[in-house]
């Protein structure tokens, strides 16, 4: 006979907790509003000679998306995967194995803080439009910096999650994809990208402009499978 569960799982509280949504709900909803935070860039060669041609007016545009998309990706993730711990969490005390699931629900938290604490960074896309249009190159390396740092940090985190949540499910009679661990692409050299763009003076840029769009579309879409076979599960 195992003791009794905790009243709450043990995570930190997320956006929705104390409300009166059901964790499935989160789940499908988070899932649902993909379409509105993770905004893919289709064709990021185009992006690039419209920047140029431009005089660098459409790159502004570019890093405003790139921004926004950093901050509500990161923040509807956290979203997703704090409601899908508490589905399997009540999940497990229906089936009285929370207790055997307890140090993968522990090892939930650790991660599930890390992206909690992502989503209070500063990364309002209209303040750094603001510092883009004043400081130009400046403000851009600052803000890829900040981008890969949280692309690598985040993917990190949720590949673990995702992998401790995949194990859970099946315990627990459902089905989700297991993690690649391959699929974490690691940070930039940022000093060697700085010092080529001024090496090159800026032309480098524009490559690394390209790449913090192919590796975000790369990423967010990356996810989307696991997002769909979790909104199955949790129905």
């Amino acid at each position: 006979m195992t003791t009794p569960p905790p009243a709450q799982p043990p995570v930190p509280p997320g956006s929705w907790q104390g409300t009166s949504a059901r964790p499935a709900d989160r789940v499908r909803f988070a899932v649902a509003q993909r379409v509105q935070t993770d905004y893919v860039f289709d064709g990021a060669g185009l992006n690039i000679f419209l920047t140029i041609i431009t005089c660098g007016i459409f790159g502004l545009y570019l890093f405003y998306q790139l921004m926004r998309r950093d901050r509500e990706h990161l923040r509807r993730r956290y979203e997703l995967l704090d409601a899908a711990n508490t589905w399997a969490w009540e999940r497990a005390n229906e089936r009285g194995v929370a207790d055997e699931l307890r140090p993968a629900f522990e090892r939930i938290a650790q991660q599930l803080a890390t992206m909690r604490s992502q989503t209070m960074e500063f990364r309002d896309p209209g303040i750094w439009l603001i510092i883009a249009i004043f400081a130009s190159t400046i403000a851009y390396i600052v803000g890829f910096v900040f981008i890969d740092q949280d692309l690598d940090t985040h993917d990190r985190a949720e590949g673990a999650i995702e992998a401790e949540l995949a194990q859970i499910a099946g315990r627990l009679g459902a089905t989700l994809p297991a993690s690649d661990p391959s699929r974490v692409k690691g940070r930039h050299n940022y000093a060697g990208r700085i010092i080529a763009t001024i090496a090159s003076c800026g032309v480098y840029h524009f490559w690394w402009l390209y790449d913090m769009q192919v590796e975000g579309n790369r990423h967010v879409q990356g996810n989307w499978p696991f997002e769909d076979a979790l909104a199955v599960a949790v129905g």
